[in-house]
């Protein structure tokens, strides 16, 4: 039987749940505010795996999937420790924002300081009540507002552990993404902890196909961990395809942009992505790949400005005729899945 675990004063004994509130500093009116943390401690001893969300303030789909998470019957037979926190940056949710008050990015302020500005205090709270707890993490993101992911990993997976990790997530597409300085994951990576991130849909909105593949994920990985038992339940796997680089394709003018290709579709380079057209001349300009790979990002918006990112490509060593079938049966299994309780959010 695992030990009891102790966070800001509270004991949580082995096989129980609690919900902590980290304090934060207060807001300029006074008011208090707190991180809520969830923890589910096993009777058993196992990995401890951190699941974060709403690092920036304006991203909702990982929110919904820790809720979904946390109401997952087969966590009353969990294995180590699961620390969930659906919404690290309460300041940006609270005002609809990716940043803090003080217009920081908390994503670029780790590990934080007890001293420093208020983005690197908040990063300090998270980092020694949390992570430092950690074995494993999983970092919920979306794209910014007004753009949009298709459901993918980046990680390192140079490293064959974070690989398999990965892999046993169950989407579609894999990055292997460098370390960015500031990151939570590089913060955490630098503690031995092995970090995956999941990037999914849009800021501000909730989608149902991103939250779906998202829950499976995390409960794919923790039962590659040992902390839940294995699904008796039988899905279509397939490998998924992992891409070592991505590109943004900007706009060359300003205009209106009708986009012709979607999430999840394979281009060749020269393809022609979309046309942006100026909406008092009717001049027509065309929005072309620049290399070959798997469209996995794009602009949501038709209104664009010279140099904006309209469309993501993912690159691959190889030429994977199947990508755009394997995302569509992908999102089809995930929308089919009868064996998901919640009604869906349409």
């Amino acid at each position: 039987m695992q030990s009891p675990l102790s966070i800001q004063d509270q004991l949580i004994a082995p096989g129980t749940r609690a919900l902590v509130d980290l304090a934060l500093p207060k807001l300029n009116s006074h008011t208090l505010l707190s991180m809520p943390v969830h923890l589910v401690h096993g009777k058993k001893e196992g990995p401890c795996l951190f699941v974060s969300a709403a690092i920036h303030g304006d991203e909702l789909n990982g929110v919904e999937i820790i809720r979904r998470l946390l109401e997952t019957k087969a966590l009353q037979h969990l294995a180590g420790t699961l620390i969930a926190v659906p919404v690290v940056n309460v300041y940006g949710l609270i005002h609809q924002s990716r940043y803090l008050p003080d217009r920081r990015d908390l994503n670029r302020s780790f590990p934080g300081s007890a001293s420093g500005s208020l983005a690197g205090r908040v990063a300090h709270v998270f980092m020694e009540e949390i992570v430092r707890r950690a074995t494993h993490g999983i970092d919920l993101h979306t794209g910014a507002i007004h753009r949009t992911n298709l459901p993918q990993i980046r990680a390192n997976l140079d490293d064959p552990d974070t690989e398999r990790l990965a892999r046993a997530f169950g989407v579609p597409v894999l990055l292997n993404s460098t370390l960015r300085d500031g990151s939570l994951r590089e913060a955490a990576t630098t503690l031995g902890i092995r970090m995956l991130l999941y990037e999914a849909g849009e800021g501000l909105r909730f989608d149902e196909f991103c939250i779906r593949a998202g829950l499976s994920g995390v409960l794919n990985v923790m039962r590659e961990l040992g902390m839940l038992r294995r699904s008796r339940r039988q899905t279509h796997e397939t490998a998924p395809f992992v891409a070592r680089s991505s590109t943004w394709v900007r706009a060359s003018e300003s205009g209106l942009l009708r986009t012709l290709v979607p999430l999840g579709a394979r281009v060749q380079r020269g393809d022609r992505l979309g046309i942006i057209s100026d909406p008092s001349t009717g001049t027509q300009h065309p929005v072309s790949a620049q290399a070959r790979g798997v469209v996995i990002g794009r602009i949501q918006i038709p209104t664009v400005h010279e140099g904006d990112a309209v469309y993501h490509i993912a690159r691959f060593r190889d030429d994977h005729e199947d990508v755009a079938e394997g995302v569509e049966a992908f999102q089809q299994e995930c929308l089919d899945d009868a064996a998901i309780l919640d009604p869906p959010i349409v």
